[in-house]
């Protein structure tokens, strides 16, 4: 049997884009392997953030699915709270319609696509021209190329990385109706208040169609905290805005920052989306999976037509790629503001009492700015808070909630 030129494992966004890409490159020799069926419940925020937009358009990909755009954020810190206008709106979907969309428009575009099976295992193939899978149903397929896009528990990831031990960021999530007495509000919100019980990331509730909200909350690897732990901080938090979180059915899971010297490639395989790496700071993962789907699909395609498959500039050109700058920025501030101890009180206070800085964010989550290319602006900002910090540090210890 001859190879596939491409196998992509896994069809979200990101293994859905490497598809599109593909095909724009006129590669037909190419296999998606599902190991769900559509529509399955995937666990997100389902903010088609940053430049979201852009990447569908570059992909001939559409927003096909009902969203809410939510054109302001709101920064919340105890009794801080901020209201900031975004550029142009966020478009907010529920994952679970958003995929199989996507999937549809790429089994339109005559891209095969076979739900229910995953790759199991990946062996070199007894001939050097490929690679071998084995897949959930037993099947033993070859491929030039293997395009991970299976997720946070990545095989193709496990393959690249072997044994190599690193906490994941944590996420719980919970989809919820609104009650008949509620107002719908389409701002996004992004509250920090529950990082002065211990948590160390925010919580979030953003409205999604049909009178339904999505909350949920992320927590960062800089310390260790337990399912029943992160739960409770989403149930207190949601609490103190209003909302009654359900004793059942919050799921939570686990996902991985990027981090510009993990492995992303060997030959004939490479990683997009999930598997290769989320924004670190906001957790974000849908526009990050679009815009690595790009860079994957022009690699791919290029090393077919060469026959260098060895995918060795793949990780380089990922970080000096848009989003790859954009990752390695927020890794950095995810550190800053996320670390142990006291010392993130200086970070928060200058997100949330700088103007500039919350602008210059609402703009990155809008993708109407490259917050990487705004050093200057940056800088700036650093050297105001060096000499407000004091004040900035106090006013967010007033702000902060008051426990009994």
């Amino acid at each position: 049997m001859e190879p596939y030129d491409v196998i992509v494992a896994g069809v979200g966004p990101g293994g859905a884009a490497v598809a599109a890409r593909l095909h724009q490159h006129g590669l037909t020799r190419v296999l998606v392997l599902e190991r769900y069926h559509f529509p399955r419940d995937k666990p997100c925020g389902g903010g088609l953030t940053g430049h979201a937009d852009e990447a569908l358009a570059a992909l001939d990909l559409r927003l096909e699915v009902p969203c809410v755009p939510s054109g302001e954020a709101r920064v919340r810190f105890g009794s801080f709270e901020r209201r900031v206008t975004l550029g142009r709106p966020v478009n907010v979907v529920r994952r679970e319609e958003l995929d199989a969309n996507l999937v549809a428009q790429v089994r339109r575009k005559g891209v095969e696509v076979v739900e229910g099976e995953g790759v199991t295992s990946i062996a070199d193939a007894a001939r050097s021209d490929a690679l071998e899978v084995t897949t959930s149903t037993g099947r033993r397929l070859r491929t030039r190329v293997l395009v991970g896009a299976d997720g946070a528990a990545s095989i193709v990831r496990k393959h690249l990385l072997g044994n190599e031990k690193a906490l994941p960021h944590r996420l719980f999530r919970r989809e919820m109706s609104l009650a008949a007495d509620q107002g719908e509000d389409h701002a996004m919100l992004y509250d920090f208040t529950p990082m002065a019980r211990g948590l160390r990331g925010y919580l979030w509730v953003f409205p999604v169609p049909g009178r339904r909200i999505n909350v949920g909350i992320m927590h960062y690897p800089s310390s260790r905290q337990s399912g029943v732990a992160l739960t409770q901080h989403l149930r207190l938090g949601l609490g103190e805005l209003g909302i009654q979180l359900p004793d059942k059915g919050t799921r939570g899971w686990p996902v991985w920052g990027y981090h510009p010297g993990t492995a992303v490639a060997a030959p004939r395989i490479l990683t997009v989306g999930d598997a290769a790496g989320i924004d670190g700071l906001t957790g974000e993962g849908i526009a990050v999976a679009l815009e690595h789907a790009i860079v994957a699909g022009d690699t791919v395609a290029r090393g077919l037509a060469t026959g260098d498959l060895s995918f060795t500039g793949y990780r380089r050109d990922l970080r000096r790629a848009v989003v790859g700058r954009e990752l390695a920025l927020d890794r950095w501030l995810a550190r800053l503001i996320y670390q142990r101890g006291g010392g993130w009180r200086n970070w928060l206070s200058l997100v949330l009492y700088d103007p500039d800085v919350l602008e210059m964010y609402a703009a990155r989550v809008a993708g109407t700015e490259i917050l990487a290319d705004q050093k200057r602006r940056l800088y700036k900002a650093l050297v105001r808070h060096s000499g407000r910090r004091g004040a900035r540090r106090r006013a967010l210890l007033a702000a902060a909630p008051t426990e009994p």
